[in-house]
């Protein structure tokens, strides 16, 4: 006899149908998988069997064939037990009911039980575009499951719940979720009404908030520069349910969403250790995995101590900085992982920190400075929008109980400003001013005489390359969206190039 069921595999963050089938010969007890399996799924042999077995229900003594289609695709995980275990059981006509228009997956225990697996996101997704109306997944994903609108998800806790199911004993109720992204603030954010001084970084911040611009932040140390970056999420705009969904996915792959929180509600905030690894932070390994960066999607990048990272590191950032995804090539083919977030690094201006302090004296040689600020290389500070010095707070400061604006007011001014950007960019791909191309700068930056000359001015001064002019006007763009002006004027210009760095490091 032979059954097919229907599953899935996942290919980067697509996910891709996979034909289970099963038949079942006369021959010696056996039990062969084909179709290009990884080692999990050809142990998945022992745990279907003994899941089967302690189901209640007999295992064929039969030679059995488990053929994984297409067998181009390679085959990875424990997601394939589910499917496999319910053809075995078709094919031998040990129970009876339809599949057809439904997808199974899910990993067995040896009791029976129906294990967690990742990816469910992505396999739902792929679900409702193929036309199924059904998925069967591991109870602990269902919620995952059905954020993906048009489908009936049915929460399966074991075999002998689904075998009840098919055979019409003892139906499974579909999974039911109600998704809301309303008053979803990230409770990991800093308030920006708690750091005191530093009024000139947080208004760079705001910028850069409201254009999606990177930015690095420059100064000696305990000055705030950390606690300024972790206040960034505070003041970006909430995510929308688009936006979630596609974080969602990315977390959804990488195996990092909690059974409690199936949706990821809040922009993300990455801030990897610098002795993290080439594939962790860029994405890769023996079998492809998000990395940080992608992990960053939608979010904030924060990289502090940014000199300590490795320059090979670095300069595998000016790619994804540059265009918004991430390409990992393999033999066996190239993957590609989204990667539009916003970078904020830190730095000291020398190994001790204090080049720039007024107060404390710099213990470095000047060479020791150069060769520090030369780790990070020319082409990549100029994909950086903003830099910014932040000095020492004098204690006058510190004591103060007066308190600045706090995050909501600020984060306020940013969504008015990224919702003239929505407006401006409805008709066209760019989300924000900083996904802006040659095109849309020329038809959204125009200058006036004063502005032209001014900035003229400051690329014959700081001899400041093409890419720096484009990044230049996206940056008054936005300070001028900030304004509310529908032009960019000339201290928009202006503000726009202080924030060019003073010097070459």
């Amino acid at each position: 006899m032979l059954a097919t069921v229907t599953s899935c595999a996942v290919v980067g963050l697509e996910g891709v149908l996979i034909s289970v089938e099963v038949d079942i010969s006369n021959g010696l007890p056996s039990m062969t998988i084909v179709g290009l399996p990884d080692a999990a799924v050809q142990e998945s042999r022992e745990r279907v069997r003994a899941a089967i077995k302690n189901s209640g229900l007999p295992f064929p003594a039969q030679r059995l064939t488990v053929n994984l289609a297409p067998a181009d695709i390679r085959k990875a995980g424990p997601a394939y037990d589910l499917p496999i275990a319910v053809g075995l059981l078709l094919a031998g006509e040990q129970i009876y009911g339809s599949v057809e228009n439904a997808i199974i997956m899910g990993e067995l225990s040896l009791d029976g039980g129906v294990r967690h697996i990742s990816g469910a996101l992505p396999m739902a997704s792929l679900a409702k575009k193929a036309g199924f109306e059904t998925l069967f997944v591991p109870a602990e994903d269902a919620a995952q499951a059905a954020l993906i609108d048009g489908l009936t998800v049915y929460p399966v806790e074991s075999l002998l719940h689904l075998i009840d199911h098919l055979s019409g004993h003892k139906k499974l109720e579909p999974y039911r979720i109600k998704v809301s992204l309303n008053g979803c603030l990230p409770p990991y954010a800093a308030d920006l009404s708690e750091i005191k001084g530093q009024e000139h970084v947080k208004r760079a911040m705001e910028v850069a908030a409201a254009g999606a611009h990177n930015m690095l932040l420059s100064g000696p140390p305990g000055s705030g520069k950390t606690l300024l970056a972790r206040s960034m999420p505070g003041i970006l705009p909430s995510l929308d349910i688009e936006e979630a969904l596609d974080v969602t996915r990315i977390y959804s792959v990488a195996d990092q969403l909690s059974p409690d929180e199936p949706l990821v509600r809040h922009r993300p905030f990455r801030a990897p250790h610098h002795t993290v690894s080439y594939a962790g932070l860029i994405g890769g390994g023996r079998w492809p995995k998000p990395g940080e960066i992608s992990l960053a999607h939608r979010g904030v990048l924060f990289l502090d101590e940014l000199p300590e990272f490795g320059s090979r590191m670095l300069e595998m950032l000016r790619q994804p900085l540059e265009d918004k995804i991430v390409a990992i090539s393999r033999s066996a083919g190239s993957l590609t992982y989204p990667a539009n977030f916003i970078l904020v690094g830190s730095m000291n201006p020398c190994p001790c920190g204090f080049a720039s302090d007024p107060e404390k004296e710099c213990t470095c040689s000047a060479s020791m400075v150069k060769s520090y600020q030369k780790k990070i290389s020319g082409p990549l500070l100029d994909r950086i929008d903003i830099h910014v010095e932040v000095p020492r707070v004098p204690f006058e400061k510190l004591s103060s109980d007066r308190t600045g604006e706090t995050s909501a007011v600020v984060r306020a001014r940013v969504e008015q400003a990224r919702a003239i950007q929505r407006e401006r960019f409805k008709e066209l791909a760019a989300q924000t001013n900083s996904d802006m191309g040659p095109a849309e700068i020329r038809q959204f930056c125009p200058l006036d005489v004063t502005g032209a000359n001014l900035l003229k001015a400051a690329m014959q001064q700081l001899q400041l390359s093409a890419r720096a002019y484009h990044r230049i006007l996206k940056l008054a763009r936005t300070i001028a969206d900030l304004a509310g002006s529908a032009n960019i004027q000339t201290p928009h210009i202006a503000e726009a190039i202080q924030y060019r760095p003073r010097r070459q490091l």
